[in-house]
C-alpha cells in the first residue's frame, strides 16, 4: 500500500501541476491538490467516491463528522450539503486526492449484471460514509489515473476500470449504502429521487406533505427517512441549497445580495442575510469580498510559482 500510495501521489502532483483542482480527460474524474490546511467551507457533495493519496480531510454532515485519509475513502451516494475542511496539508507534503463521480444508473445496472442482491434492510442510513481502502480498489484507481498519460485509450478502457471500481465498492464494507440507493422500490431510492427533485426546484415553496406524496410515504415516515439519509430535515436541506446557489450567483454572476435572495426563493432579504451569515460565517457582501480576495491571492501565488520555475 505504501508504494502504491506514493505512486498515486506523484501522479496527482504531475497532473495537477500546482492547480488546486483539475478536471481531467476522464469526464467523471477530478484531481485535487492543496498546500495548506483550509478553513471550514460549505459545499454540496455529489454522488462520488473520494480518495486521498496524502493528507487528510474532514467533512461535517449535520451532527456527523467524517475524517478520511490515505487509508480510508469517502463515499457519498446522494447530493448532500456539507461543511468541508482539509486538515492535513503543507507545502512539503501537500494534500493530494481525487474525486470520481458515481452514476447511480450504472450502479443499478451493475447490480443486475452481477446478480448482486438488494440489501434486505429497508431502513435508510446516512448517504455518506468512510470505508477502508484496500489494495485492489487502490490499484483500480491507479490504473484509471494511468490512462491520463495515453488519452487515446480513455474512451475504451476508462469505462471498464470505472465499472471495476463500482463493483469493488458494491462488494466492499460500505456497499450496502450504494445498493440501498440503487435498488428500485427501496425507501432510500425514493428519498434519493426526492432529493434530485429538490435540487431542481429549491426556489419553489416547499410542503413536506407534497414531498412525502411524491415519495409514496406518509409525512412522518418521509421526514424520518429523509433525515436518516441526509442528517437534515427537508426544510434545512432546501435552505442550504438556496444559500449555496445565492453565493454562486453573487460570486460568479455579480448579483447583489437582495437580487440573489429573491432569485433563489427568499421573500425577506433580512432573513436571507441572517441565514447566510449563519452558514458562511459572514454577511453576503463581506463573504463575497473575502472570496474574491482569496482568488486574487491564489492567482498571484500561481503566477509567482510559474515565474520561479521558469527561472
Amino acid at each position: 500500500m505504501k508504494l502504491a500510495l506514493e505512486k498515486l501521489r506523484k501522479d496527482i502532483a504531475r497532473w495537477t501541476d500546482r492547480e488546486e483542482r483539475r478536471a481531467t480527460a476522464i469526464p467523471d474524474l477530478s484531481l485535487v491538490r492543496r498546500e495548506e490546511p483550509t478553513a471550514p467551507s460549505s459545499g454540496l457533495y455529489e454522488p462520488s467516491v473520494c480518495v486521498v493519496a496524502q493528507g487528510a480531510k474532514r467533512v461535517i454532515l449535520g451532527d456527523d463528522t467524517y475524517t478520511y485519509d490515505a487509508h480510508h475513502y469517502l463515499i457519498t451516494s446522494v447530493h448532500l450539503p456539507t461543511i468541508v475542511q482539509i486538515i492535513d496539508a503543507s507545502e512539503e507534503k501537500p494534500y493530494m486526492g481525487l474525486v470520481l463521480r458515481l452514476d447511480l444508473r450504472e450502479v443499478s445496472q451493475l447490480m443486475v449484471d452481477s446478480n448482486l442482491p438488494a440489501p434486505r434492510a429497508q431502513q435508510a442510513s446516512r448517504g455518506m460514509a468512510t470505508g477502508e481502502m484496500i489494495p485492489p480498489l487502490l490499484d483500480a484507481f491507479q490504473r484509471l489515473v494511468d490512462l491520463l498519460g495515453n488519452e487515446r485509450d480513455i474512451p475504451i478502457l476508462a469505462p471498464i476500470i470505472q465499472r471495476e471500481i463500482l463493483y469493488r465498492l458494491l462488494v466492499g464494507d460500505q456497499g450496502t449504502r450504494l445498493r440501498q440507493i440503487a435498488s428500485a422500490g427501496s425507501r432510500s431510492r425514493q428519498i434519493a429521487q426526492t432529493i434530485e427533485w429538490l435540487r431542481e426546484n429549491f426556489s419553489s415553496s416547499l410542503r413536506v406533505d407534497d414531498l412525502a406524496a411524491r415519495a409514496g410515504m406518509s409525512a412522518s415516515t418521509f421526514h424520518h427517512h429523509f433525515r436518516s439519509l441526509t442528517a437534515l430535515s427537508p426544510l434545512q436541506f432546501q435552505k442550504q441549497l438556496r444559500l449555496q446557489e445565492a453565493r454562486r450567483l453573487m460570486l460568479a454572476e455579480h448579483l447583489d445580495a437582495t437580487t440573489a435572495a429573491f432569485q433563489v426563493g427568499y421573500e425577506s432579504p433580512s432573513q436571507f442575510n441572517r441565514e447566510y451569515g449563519r452558514l458562511f460565517g459572514a454577511p453576503p457582501r463581506r463573504d463575497i469580498t473575502n472570496l474574491r480576495r482569496m482568488a486574487v491571492g491564489q492567482e498571484r501565488d500561481s503566477q509567482r510559482n510559474d515565474l520561479r520555475e521558469r527561472n
